[in-house]
């Protein structure tokens, strides 16, 4: 059995490509043989430009950054449904100040409203308030946080919880600002 027949099918190659369009050719001339050649200059070319827009649209999105963080972002007060029939030593969760933005208000044993945002700040996973050792605690990497201050206690997270500010009134706990900590200079 020749090398070019496998079960019997003769392998084609480029001769048969191009004696079965020959007839074409003269209708829709095309030239394969630069076909696949990329030269070193368009190469270059090609590079540059990629990586010019790459830098260009990362200096944009990083322009557009700066601005924003300089922006000072109004808060609307709003009140948190269920807080003041909350006993001392309890935790509550609500969404202030968006329903995507997620907290939790503690009632510590001496009666006062401290609220801090829910994502722990290592890889935001939700924290919860452990009564038994007055701490928000973060289950999924054994982190902990101050019930007072939401300051890091232990484990990996980097900064502080932050921190939602709270008032009473007229009854009514209300949440007034939420500030992110650990970042300052």
């Amino acid at each position: 059995m020749a090398a070019s027949e496998i079960n019997n099918c003769p392998i084609s190659d480029e001769r048969d490509v191009r004696r079965a369009t020959d007839s074409h050719q003269a209708e829709f001339p095309y030239n394969r043989d630069a076909e696949s050649e990329v030269t070193r200059r368009e190469f270059c070319n090609f590079l540059v430009l990629a990586s010019g827009t790459f830098f260009v649209g990362t200096v944009g999105f990083s322009a557009v950054s700066a601005v924003d963080a300089k922006k000072e972002r109004m808060f609307t007060p709003a009140a948190i449904e269920g807080a003041e029939n909350m006993a001392p030593g309890s935790a509550l969760n609500f969404a202030y100040p968006t329903p995507k933005d997620t907290a939790i208000l503690i009632r510590t044993s001496s009666g006062e409203y401290k609220a801090y945002g829910q994502k722990c700040t290592h890889l935001s996973c939700p924290v919860y308030y452990s009564k038994e050792h007055k701490r928000l605690e973060c289950p999924c990497h054994e982190g902990g946080f101050s019930e007072a201050t939401g300051e890091v206690l232990f484990g990996p997270p980097p900064r502080p919880l932050d921190k939602i500010d709270v008032e009473l009134r007229g009854g009514k706990v209300m949440a007034l600002n939420r500030e992110v900590r650990g970042n300052e200079t």
